[in-house]
């Protein structure tokens, strides 16, 4: 497609387009003329899987999550073309202000109008960028401080989120803390700011985090659900068992704390309960994420509620196609994936400025059944930007030769052994699992500088293990553990004692 292509528009339908991924790309215009934009925008995906390059299905694709209201997904879309796919798309600068508008961001939502404006001062969106500009300038000068700071403060605790969930654990934290430092008014940040610790398996930081939200905003109904979700890992069964008895005889009113409760009470197993809200939001029209229909068909499967169950899996799948095979009424789980099978959550560990997520986005790459597609991916880094370190742990992972010159100990080698083994009885990994081979590849950095051989790689395991249940109030006894891996309770004893030194 020519770069100077340009969208054109009838009723927000492109009209041109060269036949290259035509397949996918026309069915999800019919079905967009047939306003079922769900099936739009899975044949769009589709399209744009084949043709990732292509800024004309990128383009269609953003402007039917747009009117899905998926702002965040559109606006990654306008933002890639611009970047990345074709910058003179200047359209797409004017979509970017609608989103940011719809969002409650209008510094940015003029940013884009005005930019939009000065590089196609006569385009095809001039006049309804100019009556853009003018609902936002309409409003109060005094409220302009106040709703810059919102914006700052929304684009911020957005990305903590998405930092969150692709699991760079690290780098969340900082940026929670710094929000709430800024505005220590701000609830939700410390809800997250927890969830960050929790994460990592600092149990003790994640609780004081809550009890410091709790004094200041007693009945925080997201600090009381996490904390539940806490004690129930931790096994705390007398205290979790007292707040589940005060959650059950709460009735909210806001959609989104029904769905907090709801999801909670799933996660704890209390599965009538959370079927009776998760259903209940179902009723009244709710169209929830990816997170909720997965909820909700397992409780619905849970309670024998099997025609809800297969309705909310159906909808999961139209969002998230990769969870076939992994249903609730499916004994087959293999398809159950966890961060090793998340691309972009490895290829976001790969660019931490966290030494030990670099290792660890390593690893996950080499038990991905997705290697291939993280390698070639465009975002993945040149092998100029990897440390020595990481050039050579990479050289293990792809068995490239150059292990044998560098490492000649296989002192790397036995670093990734440790974590296989520990793999082997923690996969696939989720968050909850995650800090458990941080907290490995940390001690492991550590060592390296001090120049251990790491060659009991059982006993080494062994020990990061015992550690990380004892780090998060699990009782687990030195000779479950010990026996588990194979050694003698002496030697993780021994073991236990040599990490405490690189794990401080």
């Amino acid at each position: 497609m020519a770069k100077d292509s340009k969208v054109r528009q009838e009723q927000g339908v492109v009209l041109s387009f060269i036949p290259t991924g035509e397949y996918y790309f026309n069915k999800g215009i019919n079905a967009y003329h047939r306003h079922d934009l769900k099936k739009a925008k899975k044949y769009l995906q589709r399209a744009m899987q084949l043709e990732p390059y292509e800024p004309m299905i990128a383009c269609q694709l953003g402007l039917v999550c747009m009117q899905l209201d998926e702002f965040q997904q559109s606006n990654e879309l306008f933002t890639q073309i611009l970047d990345e796919l074709d910058p003179s798309m200047t359209e797409c600068h004017y979509f970017l202000a609608n989103n940011f508008a719809e969002l409650g961001l209008f510094h940015e939502a003029y940013k884009h109008a005005n930019k939009y404006l000065e590089l196609d001062p006569y385009g095809e969106f001039a006049e309804e960028a100019e009556d853009l500009i003018y609902v936002i300038n309409t409003e109060e000068a005094d409220l302009e401080d106040s709703l810059y700071m919102q914006d700052e403060l929304i684009m911020k605790q957005e990305k903590a989120r998405q930092l969150l969930e692709s699991g760079n654990f690290q780098m969340a934290i900082k940026s929670l803390k710094e929000i709430i430092e800024k505005y220590p008014d701000f609830w939700s940040a410390y809800n997250n700011l927890a969830l960050g610790y929790f994460y990592l398996g600092d149990m003790e930081k994640a609780a004081n985090v809550l009890k410091d939200l709790l004094d200041k905003n007693p009945g925080n109904l997201h600090a009381l659900c996490n904390l539940a979700v806490f004690l129930y890992h931790q096994h705390r069964d007398k205290e979790l068992q007292e707040l589940v008895d005060g959650l059950e005889k709460i009735q909210p009113i806001l959609i989104e704390h029904q769905y907090k409760l709801g999801a909670t009470f799933a996660l704890l197993g209390n599965h009538q309960k959370a079927f009776f809200w998760l259903n209940k939001l179902k009723k009244q029209g709710f169209e929830g994420d990816a997170s909720f229909y997965y909820w909700l068909s397992h409780v619905a499967f849970t309670t024998g509620h099997e025609q809800t169950a297969k309705s909310a899996w159906k909808q999961l799948l139209e969002i998230s196609p990769e969870k076939e095979g992994s249903e609730p009424w499916n004994n087959n789980r293999s398809n159950d994936t966890g961060f090793e099978n998340h691309v972009t959550s490895i290829l976001k560990k790969l660019r931490s400025e966290y030494l030990e997520e670099r290792l660890f986005g390593i690893f996950l790459l080499s038990i991905s059944n997705r290697r291939q597609e993280v390698i070639s991916h465009p975002d993945f880094k040149s092998l100029d930007e990897f440390s020595i370190t990481e050039k050579i742990y990479l050289a293990n992972v792809l068995d490239a030769g150059m292990k044998e010159q560098f490492d000649p100990d296989g002192i790397i080698g036995k670093g990734h052994g440790v974590a296989t083994l520990l793999y082997e009885h923690h996969h696939p990994i989720h968050p909850q699992t995650t800090g458990l081979f941080l907290m490995w590849f940390s001690i492991f950095i550590n060592g390296l500088k001090d120049g251990v051989s790491f060659t009991n790689m059982k006993a080494y395991a062994a020990a990061v293990e015992y550690a990380w249940h004892k780090l998060n109030d699990e009782k687990k006894s030195q000779l479950e553990i010990a026996n588990r891996y194979d050694i003698s309770t002496s030697t993780l004893q021994k073991y236990s004692k040599l990490i405490q030194h690189y794990n401080e």
